[in-house]
């Protein structure tokens, strides 16, 4: 006889950490492999940019498959969805793990992000489904405090288990998280979508939503903010390794140390805005979050214009910075799916799309930029904290509805 496990209910920690694990997936396959690039290389007998295209193949992937779940969510349900989408990622995790080549290798980790997206945009739609008004931004940041844990662990982790048994055990791992999630999601979560899209899934209806939520002013000032958010944090992602080592003579384990210190920034963040936002609101706490993102680059771009040459500053303005993204991103994604609870897969899909493109692309050009000084990277995250507060402020009046 099966045995019957109660299924999780809306505010439970352990529904909580689900949401968390399928939103780590996307931050945890690409930090927890860092370590491991080098000797990637060397053992498949590949170039340093050979290896570099399994972060920007992941990265495409990983931007463009967010179209597709959305709408196929809203017309078929959250559960098959999902339980496709952590399948992918699982027989990409062992193609990984097995892989000989560098082509095998770049190849699977497109499909790897494949998969992984869809635990990330459908998490978003769960939670829409579930929660409303200023719970779901609560909820958000709950998450998110979570899901901060996985750049904190990962390079460390990634580290020890390169150390010990060599690269593709990484990707071991990562099959254990996706295969913890595919468990508890097939026996406890239950199907969220409380009314099925009237319309087949097709290309106009997909591109019809997605006019809706263009035209939705809230949806756009949200949308701008998630956008500056990861801007920035895909600046100092794509940099940082580059100006640590190179400019400022970091080892790589005084890089990943410094790369954890800096990323416990957001999990503060994240935890002040989940103990915070339902007196406070949303609003008032993404504008705190957004004023400390622009003061970040105001203080990095002051520090190498006139301080000394170090890289402890550097590294505390980033701290800054993630911090007060994890007060503004958890609040401003829940803002933009709060106007659509008929679409909240849809609208998820478009908002993870089109910011993840934008950050990605401004994280690319970054790291090209790189030269001899941090300056590229500083200017990334100035105009990135500096267009968030901006937007904020501006916004006010076509946001004020979706936080009462």
């Amino acid at each position: 006889m099966l045995l019957k496990l109660p299924m999780l209910r809306p505010g439970s920690f352990a529904l909580t950490v689900l949401l968390a694990l399928l939103t780590g997936l996307g931050p945890l396959s690409v930090d927890m492999y860092l370590a491991s690039l080098p000797s990637i290389g060397r053992l498949l007998g590949a170039p340093a940019a050979q290896v570099q295209l399994t972060i920007s193949f992941y990265l495409v992937g990983f931007a463009c498959a967010q179209v597709v779940y959305g709408p196929l969510s809203d017309r078929h349900g959250r559960r098959p969805v999902l339980l496709a989408a952590l399948g992918l990622f699982l027989v990409a995790s062992l193609v990984c793990t097995l892989a000989f080549s560098i082509e095998t290798l770049i190849a699977a980790r497109f499909l790897q992000a494949v998969g992984a997206s869809g635990a990330i945009v459908l998490a978003r739609a769960v939670v829409r489904d579930m929660f409303e008004g200023s719970r779901i931004g609560r909820e958000m940041s709950r998450m998110a405090a979570i899901t901060a844990l996985a750049p904190l662990v990962a390079p460390l982790l990634g580290g020890v288990l390169e150390t010990a048994f060599g690269w593709r055990s990484n990707f071991i791992a990562l099959f254990g998280f996706g295969a913890a999630g595919f468990v508890m999601i097939w026996f406890l979560l239950p199907e969220t979508l409380r009314q099925r899209a009237p319309e087949p899934v097709s290309l106009a209806s997909t591109l019809r939503s997605y006019r809706r939520f263009l035209e939705n002013p809230s949806f756009v000032a949200h949308l701008g903010i998630v956008a500056c958010c990861l801007s920035g944090l895909f600046a100092w992602i794509s940099a940082s390794a580059f100006v640590l080592q190179d400019i400022y003579g970091y080892s790589a384990m005084a890089f990943g140390i410094s790369f954890a210190v800096a990323s416990a920034g957001y999990l503060a963040g994240t935890s002040v805005a989940a103990r915070f936002v339902t007196p406070w609101g949303s609003g008032r706490v993404m504008g705190i979050g957004t004023a400390a993102m622009a003061l970040s680059g105001l203080i990095m771009a002051l520090l190498l214009a006139f301080g000394p040459h170090r890289a402890e500053g550097l590294i505390a303005a980033a701290s800054l910075y993630v911090f007060g993204m994890g007060m503004s991103l958890p609040q401003a994604q829940a803002g933009a799916l709060l106007p659509f609870p008929d679409r909240a897969g849809a609208a998820s899909s478009l908002l993870g799309f089109s910011t993840q493109t934008l950050s990605a692309a401004v994280g690319a050009i970054v790291g090209h930029a790189l030269g001899r000084t941090a300056w590229p990277l500083v200017f990334g995250i100035l105009i990135a904290g500096g267009m968030s507060v901006l937007l904020w402020w501006f916004s006010r009046g076509v946001r004020s509805y979706s936080h009462h």
